[in-house]
């Protein structure tokens, strides 16, 4: 089975031309098919407020209503997505850009009101692999936005961890699938204040005992989470590594 890399990068990286430009370098130079999977919440909220339509938050999640629909649509689908397009094509990988949306890839359902209304937000219901699989054994790099669509004509906004982890689950049945989350850590860390306290391996039993003693808390517990639903959907291992290691033997490993 040939081996597949999905890279999930967080707006921070993607926003910035320096970290942009070294993300693209890196993922360039990745042997063999590769999938990249971004998000762009920053740029949406910039350019919201530039339209003067107010960003509103709950616990750290976008509420996406009409107006705000219309700027994550542009700013995730178009201007993100397509500058990180145009990047890999410079560098010489031959990129296609992706909604869930596009050739009816990803399918979700509108998240339910209750208990929190967060507007056109998307739950992935199903993703069609054999798609994108037949798209990357064309020697496609996919670049996919975090947007979904409902089948009635409507967009979701999607959340990205969520896209690749299901975009990995389904290509987990055509490819040997290593699904590497990055952020700004190297890893998960045993002590926050120290970057080298990076916890190598991890088992879902360690998870539970970390998170017990509250080393493992906040953000991180959702995206251990999707790992380890991931490792049992097929997915052959994940990463949790800082965007500059890229392709290098580091981080938090979970097979």
């Amino acid at each position: 089975m040939e081996k597949l890399t999905i890279i999930k990068v967080g707006g921070k990286i993607v926003e910035e031309p320096d970290t942009l430009n070294r993300l693209l370098d890196d993922f360039a130079q990745l042997q063999g098919f590769k999938l990249l999977v971004h998000g762009g919440g920053r740029s949406a909220t910039k350019i919201a407020a530039q339209l003067g339509i107010e960003t509103q938050m709950i616990d750290g999640r976008r509420v996406t209503d009409e107006a705000m629909l219309r700027v994550v649509t542009m700013v995730y689908g178009g201007l993100v997505n397509k500058q990180i397009v145009a990047g890999l094509q410079k560098r010489g990988v031959n990129a296609l850009g992706l909604t869930g949306a596009d050739m009816n890839c990803m399918l979700a359902e509108k998240r339910p009101a209750q208990p929190v209304d967060y507007g056109f937000v998307g739950d992935v219901k199903k993703v069609d692999g054999a798609v994108l699989a037949d798209l990357i054994d064309k020697n496609k790099v996919l670049v996919l936005a975090p947007l979904t669509h409902d089948g009635n004509g409507n967009l979701l906004n999607t959340n990205a961890d969520t896209i690749a982890g299901e975009a990995a689950k389904a290509l987990a049945e055509f490819f040997e699938v290593t699904l590497v989350f990055c952020f700004e850590k190297k890893g998960v860390l045993r002590d926050e204040n120290n970057e080298d306290s990076v916890i190598s391996h991890l088992t879902e039993k360690d998870f539970e005992n970390y998170k017990a003693q509250k080393i493992i808390s906040g953000g991180m517990i959702p995206k251990l989470q999707n790992a380890f639903e991931a490792i049992k959907a097929g997915v052959r291992r994940v990463v949790i590594t800082k965007a500059d290691d890229i392709g290098k033997n580091s981080g938090t490993k979970i097979e």
